[in-house]
């Protein structure tokens, strides 16, 4: 019996976001990505299709890795411009009532005490349908930004990270009661202050001596997003994560990292089934194999591969503009995205090539479209779920809107048809609609936060 597969649109603030050059399609919309009603529209869309959610990626830096500067990334719009995600998401939930947003969001460079406030607030503003991507950075020039040499290590940035948690879930879980705001206007008395406390934290990175400025918002802590899949990576996930984003790789390489990290989770004495993984996508879909493939066809003439490159290089920490089509690539000294490496020596080979990269891309990023009918990707979402373990998929875009209309028109039918597919939303928050539970589990760590705090 097949498992209910869950969809979140993969999304960013941006022109060109994971397929780099198709913003040049005459037909996509993404340049209007500055539009508040561009977001609008594209909230009411995914509502219609009964997407759980929209996640959205986030960098704060640039790609300045390629040729040692930014400029392929700013002539080919490869992630830059790039405008701050958390706030189209208040217009965005005011014309729906059950999509989810996940936002990513850098712990390194924001301070947890005023973080913890802006997520409350659109944990509120969303009526409990906010979750946050956690991600410590990879980016050299995002640490150059804040007047930092360079990026921390890798390992030490996890390290930091999980300080970080452990700081919030004390001002989410732990400042303020479930009944400590009474609005009694009778007698004056907004909230009772015995039952908010100030959160005293002394640690290695963080030193706060406060109250959390928010009531308790419906979740009280965000749904809990990460992506690395990283060995320290996993850890953290397993510790922390309710959802979990992995890239595209072969079936069995997935499976091993689904099940790793959930049973890391069990002996960290969480349940596997609070754990959920999300495999990133990218669809093009026709009315039939024909049709998608001419449709592929037509995608892959607009495809920059010096935006394809730059955006691989930043992702990978590697120069690739130093290296002839056949060279070896030396990998080894990477401070980016470690999970990134080890997946592109998977698929590339122990020793891979530029040519051999590129040959990777062939849309203009490291992910290989899924290409074929209606039914053949429904075929191919059936099958992963059952073999690897994920419970849905991160859907990247290509020409936007038509590859969302294509997935709500052609694809969700036939997945509801086959009972893979919800027809109708759940009520609640959006913990509540993934897990059964508004707010964190017992098992989870920020149950400490609770009872260290009373």
């Amino acid at each position: 019996m097949s498992r209910e597969i869950h969809l979140n649109a993969f999304e960013m603030n941006c022109v060109g976001h994971i397929q780099q050059g198709l913003w040049t399609h005459p037909r996509d919309e993404s340049s209007r990505y500055s539009e508040v009603q561009y977001w609008v529209d594209y909230a009411k869309k995914l509502e219609r299709g009964l997407f759980d959610g929209i996640f959205f990626a986030d960098v704060v830096g640039v790609y300045d890795v390629f040729g040692g500067n930014a400029n392929a990334a700013v002539q080919n719009a490869v992630q830059v411009p790039v405008n701050d995600p958390m706030l189209v998401i208040p217009a965005m939930a005011a014309v729906t009532r059950n999509l989810g947003f996940g936002v990513t969001a850098n712990l390194t460079y924001e301070q947890p005490f005023l973080f913890a406030r802006r997520m409350s607030t659109l944990d509120h503003l969303t009526g409990g349908r906010i979750g946050w991507n956690i991600v410590t950075g990879y980016l050299d020039s995002a640490a150059r930004a804040i007047g930092l040499d360079g990026q921390v290590a890798h390992d030490d940035r996890y390290d930091l990270a999980d300080e970080y948690l452990e700081l919030v879930y004390k001002l989410w879980e732990g400042s303020w009661d479930d009944d400590a705001v009474i609005n009694d206007k009778a007698r004056g008395i907004y909230a009772d202050p015995s039952k908010v406390r100030v959160i005293h934290h002394r640690g290695r990175q963080y030193k706060v001596n406060a109250m959390h400025l928010c009531a308790p918002s419906p979740q009280r802590t965000p749904v809990l997003y990460q992506a690395g899949s990283s060995t320290r990576g996993r850890q953290f996930a397993a510790t922390h994560a309710e959802c979990v984003f992995v890239n595209g790789q072969k079936k069995d390489g997935v499976k091993t990292i689904v099940d790793d990290i959930r049973a890391k989770a069990v002996a960290f004495g969480r349940i596997a089934d609070d754990v959920k993984a999300f495999l990133g996508a990218t669809l093009i879909i026709g009315g039939t194999e024909k049709e998608a493939q001419e449709k592929y066809e037509e995608y892959k003439r607009y495809v920059s591969s010096e935006g394809a490159l730059a955006h691989a290089a930043s992702s990978l920490g590697i120069d690739f503009s130093r290296y002839d089509l056949d060279e070896p690539i030396d990998v080894s000294k990477s401070q980016a995205i470690v999970s990134n490496v080890e997946a592109m020596t998977r698929s590339a080979g122990a020793q891979w090539t530029l040519r051999k990269l590129l040959e990777q891309m062939p849309l203009g990023s490291r992910q290989a479209p899924w290409v074929g009918s209606a039914e053949q990707i429904a075929d191919l979402m059936i099958e992963w779920t059952n073999e690897t373990g994920v419970a849905g998929f991160n859907l990247s875009r290509t020409v936007a809107p038509e590859c969302l209309d294509d997935v709500i028109d052609l694809l969700v039918p036939l997945l509801q048809e086959r009972g893979v597919y919800k027809t109708a939303y759940r009520e609640g928050t959006y913990r509540e609609k993934l897990f059964g539970h508004a707010r964190l589990p017992v098992t989870h760590a920020a149950a400490k936060a609770r009872a260290a705090v009373r």
